[in-house]
């Protein structure tokens, strides 16, 4: 990993000037060059329009006053620096690339950055279709190229989508990622096939909509009134009205030229639209020129007055996303959290406008029901509705959804009793229980939670039946394992309150360590400070490919408290473990696995399923001969360590669990343990 004190953006259009923004808002320094004065003017008037807009919110909610706001102006405009050239590119640690989406363009850009930057700095590509590989080998570095795909407008949108092309390194996305963090961004990482993954998934859904419309000679003002809030938070065609018809069509025939392969039969799973092929030829690109879909009157542009049926068209709509989503995943170029958080925070099917997403909308359907849904549509319209085999995979192994507590997501069968309110059990078979995190919005490991977790354990080790326990976030589509320490709540109390709920937590992981309840965490995605130290004394770690793991505290002024400096050692080494401490930025899931902080990277949609499987093994294990190994483990001296290796194995040996181990291996039979 590298870090960033200096970015550049090249190209100060409306978006350059507003990735500029971001980044200047987010204390960093940046350089940003055009190849005129006035466009170089322009891009400045941008940032500087965009963050009075930001300070002035601020003003009216009376948390800034006009003085401190016109300062925050000039300070964040301040690290600006507008230029014609490339001599303030010398000591740049990223650049973002924002000049017109035409690749011979790009790779003149990349080519001369490659000549004027340091060799460490990372060159980044804002294109919402090119690939990252292509762009690449206009480089010596193609190591330390990527995409960093931003939404318009980059000022407000907050997803940002990580490209990785062939050749980039996991120290290019790991510095991307943060980097991405630092300047308020949702990143998300992904392949750099057509589209992408959000605009893949986008295209699917509008090829559908275009199609009816063209087909069945339907009313595009019926449609959008239609499909308002169901299938888009606004209407189709004047979304993309609004947006320009121009980028929305290099986007269909980029995915009917490179996915289709040029085919327009029916199989074909994108589709031009005619009219807007003809809209765009003669300049008529939507709002920004005054006609497109819509004329300047507002009145339909497109022929066609026929009724839509509306729920045919969200039926389709849907299909076409999971098909390319499971696609996507199926590639290994997205994950199904990147894709629902793609088309959350990216187009705005976002559960809390009313609107899910396509797998958490499957999810709520049911599984089995969006599978004959497919084979419904593959019967009236041909192939390109064939249902994808992940699907018919869960479906078959009976994940159906929120119904049955597991589909892409899971979802959490609580026991009818419960000892705790932040942390909830559910038993499941073979001595195994899961102990769900539930204190919403963000899993914080608050004194409340502390108090839940000695209380869950209390009841598992009395229970006397329990043998795992599998630790998961609560929340189905969770951006989190658990953020952290509740730092409000910690800021409440007195130096005494606050060494108390230290030796409670302290006390309740130690205790995790030196049971003969094995311990699994199913990391489904960020584990920061309190929630990475709570994964740290877990025995087994599991992590969704889309988990993230980091000790932010020193940017606090703290250092890690539940024991991130001490067992973070221990499963990556001294050197990694300091500087995961002293930095502060995250490290994603694999590079997690190759330092050996977790034990296995899986699949987010199989994470759950990977967890109780390793619980049901670690279960069926000697309990005594768990207990001892764990305890003999935790001794950091080797001297002390082998001593209580050879006390442990002379206690062992005598117990009827060790004669009834050596009983069976000798009789070719299960052993049956008693815990004795």
């Amino acid at each position: 990993m590298s870090f960033v004190f200096k970015a550049a953006v090249v190209g100060a259009g409306t978006m350059g000037g507003q990735i500029a923004q971001t980044i200047a808002a987010a204390g960093i320094d940046v350089v940003l060059k055009d190849v005129k004065q006035e466009l170089v003017d322009h891009g400045i008037a941008v940032a500087t329009g965009v963050t009075e807009k930001q300070v002035g919110r601020l003003v009216k909610k009376g948390k800034l006053s006009e003085e401190d706001a016109e300062a925050h102006v000039a300070e964040v405009v301040g690290r600006i620096e507008g230029t014609l050239s490339y001599d303030s590119f010398g000591d740049v640690d990223f650049v973002i690339e924002a000049v017109p989406e035409k690749l011979e363009i790009k790779q003149a850009v990349f080519a001369e950055l490659d000549a004027v930057t340091p060799g460490h700095a990372i060159l980044a590509s804002n294109t919402s279709g090119l690939a990252i590989s292509d762009i690449a080998v206009a480089t010596v570095r193609p190591d330390k190229v990527v995409g960093t795909h931003y939404f318009f407008p980059a000022s407000v949108m907050p997803l940002l989508e990580i490209v990785e092309g062939d050749l980039t390194s996991p120290e290019t996305i790991a510095t991307t990622y943060a980097f991405a963090q630092a300047t308020k961004k949702q990143p998300i990482v992904v392949g750099e096939g057509p589209g992408f993954t959000v605009n893949r998934i986008l295209a699917a859904s509008m090829s559908e909509i275009f199609r009816a419309q063209q087909e069945q000679g339907l009313s595009i003002q019926k449609i959008d009134d239609g499909l308002k809030g169901k299938a888009l938070p606004m209407g189709p065609f004047f979304l993309m009205n609004s947006l320009g018809l121009d980028p929305s069509l290099h986007l269909q025939e980029q995915m009917v030229e490179e996915v289709d392969e040029g085919d327009t039969s029916t199989s074909a799973r994108f589709f031009n639209h005619a009219r807007q092929t003809e809209l765009v030829a003669q300049g008529d690109l939507g709002a920004k020129t005054g006609d497109g879909f819509y004329k300047k009157d507002g009145s339909s542009n497109v022929e066609g007055d026929a009724d839509p049926d509306i729920d045919q068209l969200v039926n389709l709509s849907h299909l076409a996303m999971v098909r390319e989503a499971l696609l996507l995943i199926e590639d290994g170029d997205a994950t199904v959290r990147d894709v629902d958080l793609g088309m959350a925070a990216g187009t705005g099917l976002d559960p809390k406008r009313g609107i899910m997403p396509p797998l958490l909308k499957c999810d709520v359907e049911g599984l089995d029901v969006v599978l004959e849904r497919f084979e419904t549509a593959a019967e009236e319209h041909g192939d390109r509705f064939d249902a994808p085999p992940t699907l018919r995979r869960l479906v078959a192994q009976g994940r159906l959804g929120q119904k049955s507590g597991q589909g892409f997501y899971a979802y959490p069968q609580y026991d009818d009793t419960q000892v705790a309110e932040t942390v909830k059990l559910e038993t499941r078979e073979h001595g195994v229980v899961i102990a769900w995190l539930d204190n919403p919005p963000v899993n914080s490991i608050s004194p409340a939670v502390v108090q839940d977790l000695q209380k869950v354990w209390d009841h598992v080790e009395q229970d006397g039946t329990t043998r795992a326990v599998v630790f998961a976030s609560a929340s189905p589509m969770s951006a989190v394992f658990s953020a952290g320490a509740d730092i409000k709540a910690f800021t409440q109390m007195d130096a005494d309150q606050g060494r108390e709920l230290m030796d409670q937590a302290h006390n309740v992981f130690r205790r995790f360590g030196h049971s003969s309840i094995v311990t699994v965490g199913a990391i489904n995605s960020i584990a920061f400070g309190g929630g990475s130290e709570l994964a740290l004394a877990m025995d087994v770690r599991i992590a969704a490919q889309s988990a993230a793991f980091g000790q932010p505290e020193i940017k606090l002024g703290l250092i890690p408290g539940f024991g991130g400096t001490q067992r973070l050692r221990r499963l990556v080494g001294q050197p990694k473990a300091l500087e995961l401490n002293l930095v502060g930025d995250p490290i994603l899931a694999d590079e997690a696995y190759a330092h050996g902080l977790v034990n296995t990277v899986v699949p987010d949609h199989e994470l759950l399923d990977v967890a109780l499987n390793w619980a049901r093994r670690l279960a069926g294990q000697a309990p005594l001969a768990v207990e001892k190994i764990k305890q003999v483990s935790d001794v950091a001296d080797l001297v002390d360590g082998i001593q209580a290796e050879k006390d442990a194995f002379a206690d062992i040996f005598a117990t009827d669990d060790a004669s009834e181990g050596i009983s069976a291996f000798l009789g070719k039979r299960d052993a049956r343990w008693t815990g004795k």
